[in-house]
């Protein structure tokens, strides 16, 4: 997230500790730690107060965002390139290009003449 690495924070300790000094550094990391979660709180409140004041569902778009995770291209390559992948069988149009009988009713008619 900060992209710190080792060498960072211990520079980050280092130099907390002689700030802060031994005896005060661990009272000072609880009380940073104690804001940090009262800052967290603030804002989950606030965007829930902003989502009923605006009317909005926010279990529906936190939903379609965590559906676009299934668009990722690590997941993409591996669906692509798994052993048994799932089949996707698409009905079969007659040269009329109206669905049969037998064609999946989920799925809107394909017309070739709107594309």
């Amino acid at each position: 997230m900060f992209d710190i690495g080792i060498g960072e924070i211990m520079l980050l300790a280092v130099l907390g500790l002689l700030v802060f000094g031994p005896e005060r550094l661990p009272k000072a990391a609880a009380d940073a730690a104690r804001m940090l979660k009262q800052v967290r709180g603030m804002a989950a409140n606030a965007r829930q107060d902003l989502a009923d004041s605006a009317g909005v569902d926010m279990g529906g778009t936190l939903d379609a965002v965590k559906s676009l995770g299934d668009l990722h291209p690590r997941k993409l390559a591996s669906s692509l390139f798994a052993d048994d992948p799932e089949p996707t069988a698409r009905p079969v149009l007659p040269a009329s290009g109206q669905p049969s009988a037998t064609a999946d009713p989920s799925r809107p008619a394909f017309d070739p003449d709107a594309t």
